[in-house]
């Protein structure tokens, strides 16, 4: 049965609001042979999302309008392979599923200490100059989505949106390079289900102390992530030596790449790629 994600542009809703619509469509969706996995919540965009096998987009819609009403604004469908890649295993959902945020705020912590990562979707200029506005624009809501779950999944925190890329902190090290392993698979999932149409991107990643201001983060920590991500290569995750330091026992696999001369460091910088192909 097709797999389809659905997108609501509601504002103001509210965690219990968006529990109670999602327990409506449970009760309703066995008549139509549908089946509501899950949902989760964009709050600062006011973007909802829910995921659903059903015969068809236009059952799936059905759900939602007799159920509680709130019909989506698109529907598309989506490959399995590649939700699974960055949203783990689909489980069926229960009744009591809480809602769980794409923007999801990083542990709360008096220590600055923060692992930064970048993002960067290669040749975004050119697809977009060769698809077009509309087109291009599809694509890069898919990049966005699929790089916003496998944050929230490993509990970033977004600071920016760079257009075509990300920066995200981290309170964990660890978790700072699960989650940029996990963006490389999922992308990987979706080029082989989409060559036509293929997405690739190259991460940096720094750990440090930035200098916190108006909920943005700078600084040298900030400035070598960036630099790192400018410097990899398409697909490949490129980090300072402090992030493979502190990764140490966490059976994480890093290739000395030696030093490089980077822009606005005085020093060469040692540093590393991430052998995300063979990470357990």
């Amino acid at each position: 049965m097709p797999l389809y994600m659905d997108r609501h542009d509601i504002d103001g809703l509210t965690a219990q609001s968006l529990a109670d619509a999602h327990d409506k469509d449970l009760k309703v969706q066995d008549k139509y042979g549908a089946n509501y996995m899950t949902y989760w919540h964009d709050e600062a965009r006011g973007h909802v999302f829910c995921l659903c096998d059903a015969p068809s987009k236009e059952i799936a819609v059905q759900v939602h309008r007799e159920s509680h009403g709130l019909v989506p604004h698109e529907i598309i469908e989506v490959d399995r392979t590649t939700v699974e890649a960055f949203l783990g295993s689909i489980e069926e959902p229960t009744s009591s599923l809480s809602i769980t945020p794409v923007l999801t705020t990083e542990p709360q912590s008096e220590n600055p200490f923060r692992t930064i990562l970048f993002t960067d979707l290669a040749g975004s200029t050119a697809f977009t100059r060769e698809l077009g506005d509309a087109k291009a624009m599809v694509l890069l809501r898919t990049h966005n989505a699929i790089v916003r779950e496998a944050v929230r999944a490993h509990g970033g925190r977004e600071v920016k949106h760079t257009g075509d890329g990300f920066m995200v902190a981290f309170a964990s090290v660890s978790l700072a390079v699960q989650c940029a392993i996990a963006i490389l698979r999922a992308f990987e999932g979706y080029n082989i289900q989409n060559p036509d149409a293929a997405l690739h991107l190259r991460i940096g990643l720094s750990a440090g102390e930035p200098v916190a201001e108006d909920e943005d983060l700078f600084g040298a920590t900030v400035q070598l992530a960036a630099r790192l991500c400018d410097c990899a290569k398409n697909d490949s995750i490129l980090v300072a030596s402090v992030v493979r330091d502190l990764c140490l026992g966490k059976k994480l696999p890093f290739i000395d790449e030696g030093e490089r001369s980077l822009k606005g460091f005085d020093r060469p910088v040692r540093v590393y790629t991430v052998q995300w192909l063979d990470a357990s």
